[in-house]
């Protein structure tokens, strides 16, 4: 028997709670027993989302949600900024090229933040501009971007801000409504605590003004539907039912430990992982590291799919690989969710044991207690 342990940056692990609430039995979704649960879940991720806005939930993945920011904000040739930092900033410009839209590319060197002055260049220069779009945690790269200084910045313009914060909520800091965050779209596989499969938007009151003018075509993900759906505590479509069960779960769980003690843990995890790696002689790929997950630079020469495959095949503990052009280049391991220090310790301890395996002169034992004097704040 060998036990599998989840560290990736989504899915991430399920809290028991939440595994008992997928498994009771399912309820119609046209009934007041289901009208009342939504209304508790809406409340719920409005504090998570800290806004006073509607957020929207959708039965799709994140990508779902990034492609209804695309279409319910925007008209064909409109023009738009898009950071691309990584596999998942790609998917702006995909989506962006893809509706025909006059597309700015910001191509950022992976691994690294886009600079904020950029930004505030490029929107002086291009007035015009409709929206930014960027993404807060690359989960390709470990990469956190500057939302807060970004959020000042186009605040002053007529551009609205959209935030990919598929893997960031939950994990970092983001307060929606007093940075001015225009769009935030998430996902539920990631800080959520709960299976892939529902995905969320907030718009502010600037956003939501574009939706009037918006041409773009649209029919399952047209907010204007969501939102008169919304408004008598129901839903367009048919929602992904037991998902949203298991969601008012999630959320409790949020509320109890209470948001500001989630992301401390989340940056405590964090910072014990860099430090660890650190410890083994490695380096931290990102120049400004994320909170969800920690993506370790692997020395030139050395297998990263080998190293990746050992931890999940021999030792049973799943973290992630590089994509792109990182592909056996970097490892990630998530501190993510439904994660707490001893998961942090058994990630490491995986990682010196893997890398021992592979011939890296590792000395066993020295990340796990650089880890341990973050987890525990123990004193040199």
């Amino acid at each position: 028997m060998k036990k599998k342990y989840l560290l990736t940056p989504g899915p991430t692990p399920l809290p028991p709670e939440v595994m008992s609430a997928l498994a009771k039995p399912i309820i119609h979704h046209r009934t007041a027993e289901y009208s009342a649960l939504f209304v508790e879940v809406n409340n719920g991720l409005k504090s998570l989302f800290q806004t006073a806005e509607d957020v929207f939930t959708f039965a799709s993945s994140g990508t779902g949600a990034m492609e209804a920011s695309v279409v319910n904000l925007l008209s064909p040739k409109d023009k738009v900024i898009m950071v691309e930092a990584g596999k998942f900033g790609e998917r702006w410009l995909e989506l962006g090229n893809t509706y025909g839209l006059d597309v700015i590319p910001v191509h950022v060197q992976w691994g690294k933040a886009v600079e904020s002055s950029l930004i505030e260049k490029l929107l002086k220069e291009n007035p015009d501009a409709k929206a930014v779009f960027v993404t807060l945690c690359e989960t390709s790269t470990g990469v956190k971007t500057d939302i807060k200084t970004i959020a000042a910045i186009t605040a002053k313009t007529n551009a609205v801000l959209v935030v990919d914060a598929i893997s960031g909520l939950g994990a970092m800091e983001l307060k929606t409504d007093e940075w001015g965050v225009d769009v935030v779209v998430s996902g539920s596989q990631k800080g959520m605590m709960l299976p892939p499969g529902l995905a969320f938007i907030s718009l502010s009151k600037k956003a939501q003004k574009m939706l009037e003018t918006s041409t773009l075509p649209k029919y399952y993900l047209n907010l204007k539907a969501y939102k008169k759906a919304l408004d008598k505590s129901d839903t367009p479509y048919t929602p992904a039912i037991s998902l949203t069960v298991a969601l008012t779960e999630a959320l409790k769980l949020i509320n109890d430990e209470g948001l500001e003690n989630v992301l401390k843990r989340h940056a405590v995890m964090a910072e014990a992982t860099r430090q660890a790696v650190k410890a083994l002689g490695l380096e931290v790929f990102a120049s400004s590291p994320a909170d969800a997950v920690t993506s370790v630079k692997l020395p030139e020469g050395m297998d990263g799919s080998k190293l990746y495959k050992t931890m999940k095949d021999e030792l049973g503990v799943q973290a992630a690989g590089g994509q792109g052009d990182l592909k056996g280049k970097i490892l990630r391991i998530a501190h993510l969710g439904y994660m707490d220090a001893s998961d942090v310790i058994l990630g490491i301890s995986a990682l010196e044991v893997a890398l021992g395996k592979i011939g890296y002169p590792v000395k066993m034992g020295e990340g796990v207690k650089a880890a341990q004097k973050v987890l525990y704040q123990i004193n040199s």
